[in-house]
């Protein structure tokens, strides 16, 4: 009798299981599928890429991994007989995919064919009407057309953009040039390059048209046009930088990291904006503690080892390399070894703690599948002012005070801790990928070139930048002056 009973309960529970698998079925048809790099003929970056979201036979969205994996390829002709591509799907593990792609050279005829379990995803095969060009090819578009392709705002819509403009109303290099140089010609400690844009020579590749301009980028960490002291008199410089701060007048761009990355994107990076959503650690497996790495370039990142060692329950942190501080390297050591960016969010937390300047490392943390403690800053990136706090990211003192308080917060409030962390995805699927970091480079020098009230002129001694391509558009959309 107790056999039979446990074989009927054996039967039935695998028809629950069942029933539920049918409920959860993903409707290849209702999937959702959005973003630039449907359209690959009119957006141009280094890797297209488009969204999927998964949803079951009842029209709901999954939030989770679906079942089976998307499929993704890449047809069409090329120069060298079928279209030669590299498609990367990338699970988020919250029911969405992001799917990336390359093409050589350029395609023609291109269809983008989706498939879950063997049916045709949502409005796929997608066809693209015009040749698409790898961005390796000499095709740059009128900017003013460029910005439209990929969504890009006007500097008007950006506040970043029109705060650090707003002391730069007509800028006369003519004028300021010499003084400029005399103030910040300092090889030893500051490092500053000149550009000078004309006619599209200087930049290393053309994505759009770019305006005749002229601008002085800082390639060291700290802003340099400082405010008060010898500015009050002369004006401030406009100095273009990769970091901004309350006490300066900097021009903020996205930084070195973040461009390189989104121009590199399935290049020579290993981490970039996209691949970093991959979901490698579900969180129910994650621990449940706040997680740094880094080396020792602020004081406050020493204070944050006494709290891991004080509270070794909620904060895991240590030293990679000791340079700022060596002589206390026997306190706060012994060093340890590097860890995988991924690996990171085998933790539930993420602490983002300035080194010399700002963490460059945060958007990628953002962008990650766990919740962002930022410390307070007097620095900023290109991005900050459109970020709230509590929605997302939760913010705690400069001096580290607060920070066991919030980190035992967060294991108490789960619920608010996970709505956090999909706002942070949301905000970098808005504001962070290649297409974005791209939108507001152009945005930024698009205004500063209207702001320019002298002629543009390539100054003795500037060096030309060597560009090569790979090929180039059959009948490019604007005369090449080159």
């Amino acid at each position: 009798m107790l056999q039979i009973l446990l074989f009927v309960f054996y039967i039935w529970g695998i028809h629950l299981r069942f029933a539920e698998a049918e409920i959860k079925l993903v409707d290849a048809e209702k999937c959702l599928v959005w973003g630039a790099g449907i359209k690959p003929d009119v957006s141009v970056l280094p890797a297209r890429y488009f969204f999927i979201m998964a949803i079951d036979k009842n029209g709901q969205r999954y939030l989770e991994s679906a079942p089976l994996n998307f499929q993704v390829k890449i047809k069409g002709n090329s120069p060298h007989g079928r279209c030669r591509s590299h498609v990367d799907v990338i699970d988020r593990g919250d029911g969405t995919n992001i799917v990336r792609y390359t093409t050589a050279d350029w395609c023609d005829q291109v269809e983008i064919e989706i498939r879950y379990n063997g049916t045709q995803v949502a409005q796929s095969p997608y066809y693209v009407r015009n040749k698409v060009y790898s961005e390796k090819c000499y095709c740059p578009q009128d900017l003013q057309l460029f910005m439209l392709h990929n969504n890009c705002p006007n500097a008007a819509a950006d506040k970043q953009i029109m705060w650090d403009l707003h002391s730069f109303k007509r800028v006369n290099f003519s004028a300021i040039r010499e003084n400029l140089m005399k103030r910040y010609n300092q090889p030893e400690s500051v490092s500053l390059c000149h550009y000078v844009v004309k006619q599209q020579q200087i930049w290393r590749q053309c994505y759009a048209l770019l305006p005749d301009m002229e601008f002085y980028l800082n390639l060291g960490d700290w802003p340099l046009s400082k405010k008060g002291g010898q500015q009050r008199t002369s004006g401030p410089y406009p100095i273009f930088s990769w970091c901004g701060s309350e006490d300066s007048y900097d021009i903020t761009l996205p930084t070195y990291d973040l461009t390189e990355s989104s121009v590199e994107n399935m290049g020579r990076v290993a981490l970039d904006m996209l691949s970093v959503q991959r979901n490698e650690h579900p969180w129910e497996l994650k621990e449940d503690k706040a997680f740094w790495r880094g080396r020792d370039s602020r004081r406050e990142r020493l204070d944050l080892i006494d709290l891991s060692r004080k509270y070794p329950e909620l904060i895991n942190a240590s030293i990679t390399n000791f340079f700022f501080f060596r002589d206390e390297e026997q306190k706060y050591g012994p060093t340890v070894p590097y860890v995988s960016f991924m690996e990171f969010f085998k933790y539930k937390y993420q602490l983002n703690i300035d080194g010399t300047v700002a963490s460059y490392r945060f958007p990628y943390l953002l962008a990650g599948d766990s919740l962002v403690f930022k410390q307070d800053s007097p620095y900023y990136e290109h991005f900050y002012s459109k970020l709230q706090p509590y929605k997302h990211y939760v913010p705690f003192k400069r001096n580290l005070s607060d920070l066991i308080e919030k980190v035992q917060w967060a294991r108490e409030h789960e619920k608010k801790v996970r709505e956090i962390i999909h706002n942070a995805r949301e905000f970098v699927e808005a504001n962070l990928l290649p297409q974005h970091i791209y939108c507001y480079h152009l945005a930024l020098f698009k205004e500063w070139s209207n702001r320019l009230v002298a002629p543009v002129v390539v100054m003795p001694g500037m060096e030309k930048v060597q560009t090569s391509y790979t090929c180039f558009c059959k009948e490019p959309q604007i005369k090449d002056e080159l």
